[in-house]
């Protein structure tokens, strides 16, 4: 019922668990703003070169936000290092409850959750502490506002910015960078220039 992605480009080497960007509410929502999510490249993929991908991530929406899963049901990835929702995005409270699992069935794995989904999040980690193997990265939707701080229970926020300058530091591929999915690396704002 789930399928574990290989990626491609910037993403090349990590392996990411999606979910189907065009039948999530939120995103739905989302892209008819004026933020980051009104040009996101989710919903551009999913809706002409990646269209291929709509069913199998529709089943990953699906069973991620249906219940909270047993753990031995939940899926597991073969890499020291994963992405969760490099499409997608938090559908629901037991979404996110999956993913925690996914994170303490496979403690030598790094997973990184990337989100602007602060209400699931915040809701979840006020009852239960954040497994050591997983990182919150919070999506700034604001494109060219760089946080100041970052939000309860994340450990970086993700920006968006229209120019280059000296403060972007992701370029490149992420394998080879790795500030977002390593537990120590301590960068809490990670820039990048809109693609």
């Amino acid at each position: 019922m789930y399928n574990w992605s290989k990626s491609t480009g910037k993403m090349s080497g990590i392996p990411s668990l999606n979910t189907d960007t065009t039948t999530n509410e939120f995103c739905k929502k989302m892209s008819k703003t004026d933020t980051i999510c009104g040009s996101c490249y989710s919903w551009r993929m999913m809706t002409t070169i990646r269209k291929n991908c709509q069913p199998r991530w529709k089943l990953n929406s699906d069973y991620l936000s249906a219940k909270v899963h047993d753990k031995d049901y939940l899926p597991k990835v073969d890499s020291i290092v994963a992405r969760f929702n490099a499409h997608g995005e938090l559908i629901n409270r037991e979404h996110l409850l999956n993913l925690i699992n996914v994170c303490i069935n496979q403690p030598l794995t790094t997973f990184t959750l990337f989100t602007k989904r602060k209400d699931i999040v915040q809701d979840v980690f006020k009852e239960i502490v954040i497994p050591p193997n997983m990182i919150l990265v919070y999506s700034n939707s604001i494109v060219d506002k760089v946080m100041k701080r970052v939000p309860k229970y994340f450990h970086k926020v993700f920006n968006v910015v229209t120019k280059d300058s000296e403060i972007v530091n992701c370029r490149g591929k992420c394998i080879t960078c790795m500030k977002c999915y390593t537990t120590t690396d301590t960068t809490e704002q990670i820039i990048e220039k809109i693609k």
